[in-house]
């Protein structure tokens, strides 16, 4: 990875909106997780985290995982049977409002486990 590449943040706007979009799916039980070879990828995914926790869904710390493929835009949302959940869907519409790509990937790794989606920041 380039070390010229700017740091990934989400800005107060980006986050505020994303909460007003997500507060319509209360209790989401969802996770977060990021590659740890990637330099910013663990603050990112704080940002997402910090999100979904402010709107009370389910989730635990963001984790270090390399049991995914890296997506080419830096987020995948990991979804069982590759059925995109509705509050996964809402979270990939407000992204690309600010042209941040998500890329849905079928979980092959058993990453969701009992949970919606996760969320993997690459």
């Amino acid at each position: 990875m380039s070390t010229e590449k700017a740091t990934r943040k989400l800005s107060t706007h980006q986050q505020a909106v994303l909460i007003q979009v997500l507060l319509t799916f209360p209790d989401e039980p969802v996770g977060v997780c990021y590659l740890p070879s990637v330099s910013d990828a663990h603050a990112y995914a704080e940002d997402f985290l910090t999100i979904f926790k402010s709107i009370n869904w389910s989730v635990d710390d963001a984790h270090a995982e390399v049991n995914f493929v890296s997506a080419a835009g830096g987020l995948s949302i990991i979804v069982k049977d590759s059925q995109l959940p509705p509050s996964a869907e809402a979270l990939r519409d407000a992204l690309r409002i600010y042209n941040i790509e998500a890329e849905i990937v079928p979980d092959r790794a058993n990453l969701c486990g009992s949970r919606n989606f996760v969320l993997a920041v690459t």
